[in-house]
């Protein structure tokens, strides 16, 4: 999960880093609230986190600006401010949630999963597809009961599809999502990846496929993909 801070406190920023980095988030972290607009309007990150103190200009301001812009990523405001009006006001300018500091890790990654599977149309923490359980709190996938021994990117590159299920993924979204701009490999390692994701699925589920390859484009999860195949062969 790509995540954009926007905190100019530099204490609060590496508590945070620290916190979404032990649940495999990848953090880009600004002080400004200019350039939190400017990246978030160039980046597609899952959620923007969000300090309304921020030295330039107001945290509110910078939402304002990102919601004028019509940028549909979800904002958790993470503020000191806690009364009512703050709070109103903040979600009356588009913030998604709003949690008060100082915060538990473990609240604020419920909350940070919580408005993501939202935003993605999946109310609930579990997923299943033609029998494929995956519980996105415990970060673990089940096909007819039984645990499937993924790693830690396989995982993350399952949960991404599920999450945008229909939506074809490209090689280079891939890639974004598991190294964040930091030392990624070639993108043939994406296939590398697949390849084994796609060989445990099937050993656990007796044969199915659930991921299409969309030739030239990259993949896609969705139900029904086994018998689309079968239908193109």
């Amino acid at each position: 999960m790509r995540v954009l801070l926007v905190e100019d406190d530099a204490a609060v920023a590496q508590s945070v880093e620290l916190m979404l980095k032990s649940e495999r988030f990848v953090t880009y972290t600004t002080d400004l609230g200019e350039e939190g607009i400017d990246l978030g309007k160039l980046y597609d990150y899952d959620i923007i986190l969000l300090d309304l103190t921020l030295p330039d200009m107001s945290g509110y301001d910078v939402l304002r600006g990102l919601r004028l812009a019509k940028i549909k990523t979800p904002i958790l405001i993470l503020s000191g401010l806690s009364t009512i009006e703050d709070k109103v006001k903040g979600l009356g300018f588009g913030a998604d949630d709003y949690l008060t500091k100082p915060f538990h890790r473990d609240e604020l990654v419920a909350r940070i999963h919580a408005i993501v599977r939202r935003s993605q149309g999946h109310a609930e923490s579990v997923i299943d597809i033609e029998g494929m359980v995956i519980n996105l709190d415990q970060k673990v996938v089940e096909i007819a009961g039984t645990r499937v021994p993924l790693t830690g990117k396989e995982y993350q590159m399952l949960e991404l599809l599920a999450l945008r299920k229909g939506t074809t993924i490209t090689k280079e979204m891939f890639l974004n999502h598991l190294y964040g701009g930091m030392d990624e490999p070639e993108l043939k390692i994406i296939d590398v990846f697949i390849c084994k994701l796609r060989r445990k699925l099937a050993n656990a589920s007796g044969g199915k496929n659930y991921i299409e390859t969309i030739w030239g484009r990259g993949y896609v999860l969705r139900e029904g993909a086994q018998e689309m195949r079968a239908m193109a062969s």
